[in-house]
């Protein structure tokens, strides 16, 4: 039944002509709104890309997601400094602050404070910490510049780890929906693993 569905698909030219559109829009919202998984998004276009006949499918899923992460970030980044300045502050910059919490942001200032803007790169890779790296660096008044060039290398490693997941995936099975599943969950493991460290030391520690 599976064979007889990916036999519907759309050719592989209208896949690409609907897909890196929808990827690009996708992965900016997301960066701009951290609800959708972006890393998930970008796991499956890579598998998708690695069964096509392109030679250049993987490089352009890379260039997309990286550049729409960087746009995201960038959007994101300018709404929050027009929250910073101010006086009423923003929803945006509200919205930053509450998932931001207290002793993530308290470690994010300290380690920007330490190591500078090397840091967003190691924030975009690091599951749930984007969002108090970006905060800490609101709070510190950094330059909208200067953020920007922290954050162009920050968003090609994340893109490309996530890519590399996704051809992990899609090499292990021969078929796509195989190595989308795999990408996925693989996807899933990594970004829940250390949300499900921190719950469990908590409650340890009570």
């Amino acid at each position: 039944m599976i064979q007889e569905v990916l036999r519907q698909l759309p050719t592989e030219s209208t896949q690409q002509a609907f897909g890196y559109p929808s990827l690009f829009a996708l992965v900016s919202l997301g960066s701009l709104v951290p609800v959708i998984p972006t890393g998930v998004l970008v796991s499956s276009a890579a598998v998708v890309a690695f069964h096509q006949t392109s030679p250049f499918a993987l490089l352009v899923v890379f260039a997309v997601a990286s550049a729409a992460a960087f746009l995201g970030d960038l959007c994101l980044y300018w709404l929050g400094q027009r929250g910073v300045r101010s006086k009423n502050g923003s929803k945006w910059l509200a919205a930053i602050t509450r998932r931001a919490a207290p002793e993530r942001l308290a470690q994010a200032r300290g380690k920007l404070e330490e190591h500078g803007v090397v840091v967003l790169v190691l924030s975009r890779l690091v599951p749930a910490g984007r969002i108090p790296v970006m905060l800490a660096c609101l709070l510190g008044r950094m330059p909208l510049r200067q953020f920007a060039r922290g954050d162009v290398p920050a968003c090609l490693a994340w893109a490309a780890t996530y890519q590399l997941i996704g051809i992990l995936g899609g090499s292990l099975f021969p078929d796509p929906w195989q190595g989308l599943l795999a990408a996925v969950a693989l996807t899933l493991l990594i970004s829940g693993t250390p949300a499900l460290w921190r719950r469990m030391r908590a409650r340890w520690a009570h």
